[in-house]
């Protein structure tokens, strides 16, 4: 590895193998077997491109979920609200299945425009494919099929993009990097409802103009930041359709810090899923209007919402990084967070909705942040195996993705009789989730 590596020119890293077992498998050797050195610093331009394209797959992919996919539920099934979760679990659920066996053919990719960069493009293209399937959708099972693709598509993008930021950042940047992409990330969705609540009447362009921005940033990326070609790659072993499976599991024993950290990971997102797959309808429920009539609400809350989501999550990663301290943010941010949606949960006018909604973008901003640079910090092998972990951490995310939605209707149903739904339930479940995935980080040993 060459310390004076340009901050455009990609680390050289041997590739990596295959999901971890519980004992370590060689598997893939790259032709370097030079020994792990120190990461150089990365420069602004990769910094600030690596934040443009998380917000653009933001925008492009979580803009459905915020609103998008609301709209559209509610135009082609409106007595049957449950249809939402339905969809989004089932896309989850399709991203669990085929998350780690996609981030080793990543690790294995040889191409002239290296590992990384093929995924990203390929996903683009199946993400905008996926928005438009979604936005001409006559009916709700082509509008769950539009969302798996889309979860294919643009969760490859930004899963390749993490994976190159585990390639490429060290220590002393992990904090800084992640603190203005989780910012990036969170501001995203705002932007995009603000774009979706002028654009409510025509489905096609509520998901292709989110999807456009998506589009631009991720190519700036693609074309402007370098990656060695990766053809020369050579490998020691053969992946088979049994070798595959058994790597999609490993030991939590043999990695604990790490294991904790994907436990923690797991319970912030399962409350956070529960949080924010039913916002449309919470707000709608709460203020007594139509769901149509949320996407402004949400655009102006966001709006306020975007300092707090700065100051928790630039703020938090700064910090982290100055202080060299992760679990001490990681704590205070999931607190913070269960307790502003602990506050919607009783709310019973806008003021206090917006008290709440505010404290959460703070923590999550700072959740978003602080735990993304803790997982690089613990992540294992990760000069060798950057993909594979980070595909097994994708379960962390994804899991909670799949079930929460389909276990929320029984706590919306919790006390209720008719038609009504029990939204505080929900929302003090999702609180005391989040809270305990910031306890978790506690049992962490490697980091402080």
């Amino acid at each position: 590895m060459r310390n004076d590596a340009r901050d455009d020119e990609p680390l050289v890293v041997p590739v990596p193998s295959p999901l971890p077992t519980a004992t370590v498998d060689p598997g893939v050797i790259a032709v370097d077997e030079s020994p792990a050195a120190v990461l150089p610093k990365v420069g602004p331009k990769y910094i600030w491109l690596m934040v443009l394209a998380q917000f653009g797959v933001f925008v492009a992919f979580i803009t459905p979920i915020a609103i998008s996919l609301a709209i559209r539920v509610n135009e082609l099934a409106p007595d049957n609200q449950e249809y939402l979760g339905f969809i989004t679990g089932a896309g989850a659920l399709a991203v669990m299945i085929s998350g780690p066996f996609l981030g080793v053919a990543s690790d294995r990719t040889r191409t002239r425009l290296g590992r990384r960069r093929p995924f990203m493009i390929v996903g683009t293209l199946l993400g905008v494919v996926a928005l438009v399937v979604m936005a001409l959708a006559p009916s709700v099972l082509l509008l769950g099929f539009g969302w798996i693709l889309a979860q294919l598509g643009w969760g490859q993008v930004l899963a390749n993009l993490q994976i190159s930021t585990a390639d490429r950042l060290p220590e002393s940047q992990r904090g800084k990097v992640a603190g203005l992409t989780g910012f990036a990330t969170q501001v995203a969705p705002v932007f995009g409802v603000v774009i979706a609540g002028g654009l409510a009447a025509d489905a096609l362009l509520l998901f292709l103009v989110p999807g456009t921005v998506g589009v631009i940033f991720v190519a700036l990326f693609v074309f402007l930041v370098h990656e060695d070609d990766s053809r020369g790659n050579v490998f020691a072993d053969r992946i088979t359709l049994r070798s595959l499976l058994g790597k999609y599991l490993y030991n939590p024993r043999q990695f604990p810090d790490f294991s904790w950290n994907w436990l923690g990971r797991f319970l912030f997102y399962f409350g956070l899923t529960l949080n924010t797959t039913f916002t449309a309808f919470f707000f709608a429920s709460r203020l007594g209007i139509e769901v149509t009539e949320v996407a402004g609400i949400i655009a102006a809350l966001g709006g306020a919402g975007v300092l707090a989501t700065t100051l928790g999550a630039i703020g938090g990663g700064f910090l982290s990084d100055k202080l060299r301290r992760r679990k001490l943010f990681v704590v205070l941010s999931g607190s913070m967070m269960a307790i502003g949606m602990v506050t919607m949960a009783f709310s019973t006018d806008l003021s206090v909705l917006i008290a709440g909604s505010l404290i959460v973008s703070v923590g999550l901003g700072g959740f978003a942040a602080v735990d993304q640079a803790l997982l690089l910090d613990v992540l294992p092998e990760r000069e060798t195996d950057a993909g594979r972990f980070m595909g097994i951490t994708g379960f962390a995310t994804s899991i909670p993705q799949a079930i929460a939605p389909l276990i929320a209707p029984l706590f919306l149903a919790i006390a209720v009789t008719g038609g009504e739904k029990n939204y505080t339930a929900l929302f003090v479940v999702a609180a005391a989730c989040v809270f305990a995935g910031g306890l978790v980080v506690l049992r962490i040993k490697s980091v402080r």
